[in-house]
């Protein structure tokens, strides 16, 4: 049994979609980030940087692995799924995991920061992120013009990445003019265990506008 420690946030989706894509049962422990409790000592031991996720898996001596990419490659290894085992199929995932976990994932996430939360605006500093963001889309419609989906097939590459950029609007930039993005985040959204995945966790108190999403970001962006 996979224990999942997430919040409802790109990277801790990535995970939930991954398990249910993989068919592997796992109980899920909701971490209020507004509330720090991904700092607590219990979770430090677990995660050192202080982040979700976090997978336990308690088939495998307890084992705690932490950082988005490396889980979803120690799930897709240990199930056999979503990663060829053949060394350039191998390596084009990787490929383009990389290029989420180093480029996709924290540009996007400066562009949130900066035209959503941080309190005073800095025009250039959105200009950038969004951008660069822009930029790395270029790159994706690019490639998605070629295949169908990242690395030739469905994988862990296009799970990382569906996660991120499905909210551009929220680091406010589009997609217009983007066909190959536009159909390829469309195909994925409408497989059942990705819908699963999105709707994991549940939260209890869940932000009933932008205002108070962007309130509840706040206090965990340190």
């Amino acid at each position: 049994m996979i224990e999942l420690f997430t919040a409802a946030t790109p990277n801790g989706w990535k995970i939930s979609i991954a398990l249910e894509e993989m068919e592997l049962p796992y109980t899920v422990r909701h971490l209020q980030l507004s509330q720090q409790e991904q700092k607590q000592d219990w979770y430090l031991k677990l995660n050192p940087n202080g982040r979700i996720p976090t997978i336990i898996d308690h088939d495998n001596d307890d084992f705690a692995v932490f950082e988005s990419g490396a889980i979803l490659i120690y799930l897709a290894e240990k199930t056999g799924k979503f990663m060829p085992k053949d060394v350039k199929g191998r390596s084009l995932v990787l490929q383009w995991l990389m290029f989420q976990m180093a480029h996709i994932g924290p540009m996007m996430g400066q562009a949130n920061v900066f035209y959503r939360y941080a309190p005073e605006k800095i025009p250039y500093a959105i200009e950038r992120y969004q951008r660069e963001v822009m930029r790395l889309f270029a790159v994706l419609e690019k490639r998605l013009g070629d295949v169908e989906y990242l690395a030739g097939a469905y994988s862990i590459a296009d799970m990382a990445t569906w996660a991120w950029v499905r909210g551009y609007a929220w680091s406010g930039v589009t997609i217009d003019g983007m066909p190959n993005i536009a159909r390829w985040l469309d195909v994925i959204a409408a497989r059942p265990a990705v819908k699963r995945g999105c709707a994991v966790p549940v939260p209890p108190d869940a932000p009933r506008n932008e205002k108070e999403a962007v309130e509840s970001a706040r206090k965990f962006l340190v």
